[in-house]
């Protein structure tokens, strides 16, 4: 995705990025010090190029045991974040509660692959990306008390 980092967005001059990534580094197993390096190099790209950027943690996956360095990765990306000051979307907890509550069963979250998300996932995830984005932009709703009535 680095690589592609300049064509595909700074030269788009995007106002925002919401960078998932992770997932593929993952499944091949590249590294956690490769893995914070490549993060770093484009997270910097974006940041220098003023363009405001949201990290998007990993998915909760059904069968994350096939994967035994997932936590590590997600805490890479998380750290990475943290140093660099960009907000990571809690993408893993937001999947893992709608999982545990059975709104939806696995396989509504996640396709047949076992790390893709399928429509309704990808609908959700989209509806709750939109939601914080709005209230990014518009500040946190403040509730007023209501004007008392007048008395007769």
């Amino acid at each position: 995705m680095v690589s592609r980092m300049d064509t595909d967005v700074i030269d788009k001059a995007p106002a925002l990025v919401i960078w998932q990534t992770v997932a593929a580094d993952v499944v091949n197993h590249i590294g956690e010090e490769k893995l914070a390096k490549i993060l770093k190099k484009g997270i910097r790209k974006v940041q220098a190029a003023g363009i405001d950027l949201v990290m998007m943690d990993l998915p909760w996956l059904p069968r994350e045991g096939r994967y035994p360095h997932y936590d590590d990765y997600r805490g890479v990306l998380k750290t990475v974040a943290a140093e660099l000051s960009v907000p990571v979307f809690p993408h893993y907890d937001m999947m893992r509660e709608w999982a545990q509550s059975r709104r939806f069963t696995s396989e509504e979250l996640i396709g047949m692959d076992g790390t893709e998300l399928v429509e309704a996932g990808y609908r959700c995830l989209a509806i709750r990306i939109a939601d914080g984005v709005a209230a990014a932009l518009s500040g946190p709703r403040v509730e007023r008390p209501a004007a008392p009535r007048p008395t007769n």
